[in-house]
């Protein structure tokens, strides 16, 4: 029993301190993820054993309140909620749900915001108050903070007496320019959108918070007593939107728990396309008599339960950094980690950028470490967890030679990276490779990084051109290569010769030329040809291509080894597609940005259909934008064409435009 009442002690005091670290510091030093698992383990022990539960068990408890603001006592208490990972979780709390109703309930299904809760009073339909939910009891009066942020309304539509409920947050793109701004000025940057909301709204002077693009959604009312016409959560929604709050789009009511679990698995990676931050989904009891009847427990509601994502940050321990040269020469810094579970995966190894980030992170060997995943198919390192472990480990000094060919590092003007200055280095030669090799390049299936490693050791490919050149008996000579999988490689590289000019373009590895420039190029230029004989200021004029990369596709065009390599390309039969079968000028002198998920087609289909019809696409909004097309859930391009004041279509009006109906 003692071992027991010991893991009880210790998981109160880790939970109490990250408690602190969350709620008044904001500075966690654990993920989500760990967090709940250590509270999970708790709640279970106290389940078991109830003679070991307190009353100062952090079980009966949401956070900790802040000192910096005067306290304010809830007029009615904010709860938590409990946390389900994954579908046989979902449908055991509907079960008890459904027992404890006497039937299957409706269930609505809304984001679950990574933000701060907070509470707004109004009287009259006049915005008074607003409080942090501290913990659940007692919180932090920011009222003024508060009136600084639009989303929230000042005045209702309706002269009423009212409290709801809401998460503050910045938007992604808000955060970033903010974390941008703050390097520029030498200042600390956030570890994220949340914690920089958190850091906007606990500033003592109301105008520092005016200045940060705050903004929140309201999820909950609190409905009079005497409240008779709104009888489920779904019409008070409604009700809120009617009286000029900002509710999320993105909810839905369902008829039972396989509703609710396919609106988890629709988010669970559209939420990445979202200009906020979402970690889960709050699914709750749709019937107020019904949740009446649940009530709850001395924490949480049972008649709600948030189903949370798999986590998009965790901690570990990096245990070196490991170096890699790239395709331009670029010395790139990898974290090699402790194996830790991801977003579905084991994640070891994790991006670092380049070496000024690892100045800014001060990133040590030997450090715990934050990892993110979220749309990106590598992680990366975002934060050092501050620690006197961290003080008294050495700082990382960034290499001055080649970890390949041992050559002096060199660095380029207006650049943070550091360059390789042997430009014969044989891991630059393979990496240029491995990418023309590459989906996004010339689509050449079935050869891997192994195949060209053995290759390029042999000498039989050297170069992309030297791909060409090869036989099904070359491929016999590699190790492990038998007549079927050389047959395979034989005709991937024959079907490559004739890809559409684009990934010609993208896999010659010209710097600062990828994929989105090189649709650019193809765009306005059309032809090889045209592109191989324009200027640097023909170059500089297509919309998208600044100075810098202007001289620089110009210099690869004209340097003599480049003409020679594609006039290698060109003499083995290598001919890219230059356009395709042009249906109509409909769509002539029009510029168009896609975003969003669409029904009928990809967005690589609809950005077909525009150059099929005379039109041109781009990956960024500006004036010259002709029309946005927007599908299901857009990004932060859709509000940036309503801020520019350019035109919106959804698909039909799209469908119909490229009809020219």
């Amino acid at each position: 029993m003692q071992v027991l009442e010991d893991r009880v002690k210790f998981l109160r005091d880790e939970i109490n301190k990250h408690n602190y670290n969350y709620y008044v510091m904001d500075n966690p030093t654990i993920s989500d993820y760990e967090y709940d698992e250590l509270f999970s383990e708790l709640k279970q022990i106290e389940a078991s054993n109830p003679e070991l539960v307190t009353p100062d068990s952090p079980t009966h408890r949401v956070g900790s309140v802040s000192e910096k603001f005067e306290e304010y006592r809830h007029e009615h208490r904010l709860y938590s909620l409990d946390n389900t990972y994954n579908a046989d979780e979902l449908k055991k709390w509907y079960e008890r749900v459904s027992k404890e109703c006497g039937k299957t309930p409706e269930l609505v299904c809304e984001l679950k915001i990574d933000g701060l809760a907070i509470a707004l009073s109004y009287k009259k339909g006049l915005f008074t108050t607003g409080v942090t939910r501290g913990n659940g009891i007692v919180g932090e009066n920011i009222t003024q903070n508060l009136k600084t942020i639009k989303a929230i309304p000042l005045k209702l539509f309706e002269d009423v007496d009212i409290d709801v409920r809401g998460e503050i947050y910045m938007p992604k793109s808000s955060f970033e320019k903010l974390n941008e701004e703050a390097l520029n000025n030498g200042e600390k940057v956030f570890a994220n959108p949340r914690n920089a909301a958190a850091g906007s709204l606990r500033q003592l002077d109301s105008t520092i918070t005016a200045k940060r693009d705050l903004s929140m959604f309201t999820y909950t009312v609190i409905l009079p007593k005497e409240n008779d016409t709104i009888k489920t959560h779904w019409d008070s929604i409604q009700y809120i939107k009617k009286l000029g709050f900002k509710v999320n789009p993105n909810i839905r009511l369902v008829k039972d728990i396989q509703g609710a679990i396919d609106f988890c698995k629709d988010w669970d990676t559209k939420r990445f396309d979202l200009d906020y931050a979402t970690d889960g989904v709050v699914i709750k009891v749709n019937d107020f008599a019904c949740q009446n009847e649940l009530g709850f427990t001395s924490r949480a509601p049972k008649w709600a339960t948030a189903f949370k994502f798999p986590p998009e940050e965790i901690s570990t321990k990096l245990l070196d950094i490991e170096l890699g040269v790239g395709k331009t020469g670029a010395i790139t810094p990898v974290a090699i980690l402790e194996p830790v579970n991801l977003a579905g995966s084991v994640v070891s190894r994790a991006s670092l950028h380049n070496f000024d980030e690892i100045k800014r992170l001060d990133v040590r060997i030997g450090d715990k470490v934050f990892i993110k995943k979220a749309a990106e198919i590598i992680p990366k390192v975002v934060k050092v967890v501050d620690s006197e472990e961290h003080e008294k480990l050495p700082k990382y000094v960034q290499p001055d030679k080649c970890p390949e060919c041992d050559s002096p590092l060199e660095e380029r003007e207006g650049e943070v990276n550091l360059y390789c200055s042997n430009k014969n280095c044989s891991s630059v030669a393979k990496a240029r490779l491995e990418y023309w090799v590459s989906r996004e390049a010339m689509d050449i299936d079935s050869i891997g990084p192994s195949v060209i490693e053995q290759l390029y050791d042999k000498k039989m490919v050297l170069n992309p051109a030297d791909f060409y050149r090869l036989t099904m008996q070359d491929f016999m000579q590699l190790d492990l290569v038998k007549e079927k999988s050389a047959y395979n490689m034989y005709t991937a590289i024959q079907d490559s010769k004739n890809r559409p000019l684009s990934k010609f373009i993208t896999a010659l590895s010209i710097r600062h030329v990828g994929k989105e420039t090189a649709d650019l190029l193809v765009n306005e230029l059309t032809t090889l040809d045209n592109i191989r004989n324009a200027t640097v200021e023909k170059l500089a004029n297509i919309e998208g291509i600044g100075d810098k990369i202007a001289q620089s596709i110009y210099e690869f065009f004209n340097s003599e080894s480049n003409i020679k390599l594609i006039n290698e390309l060109i003499d083995l039969g290598v001919k890219p597609q230059e356009g395709g079968e042009k249906l109509s000028n409909n769509l002539a002198g029009m510029t168009f940005v896609l975003t969003g998920t669409l029904q009928t087609m990809t967005r690589d289909e609809a950005g077909a259909k525009i150059k099929m019809n005379g039109g041109k696409t781009s990956s960024s909004v500006s004036k010259k934008t002709s029309y946005v097309v927007a599908g299901e859930n857009p990004g932060s391009k859709f509000d940036k064409a309503s801020s520019l004041g350019v035109t919106i279509l959804n698909e039909d009006e799209f469908i119909k435009l490229l009809n020219n109906k």
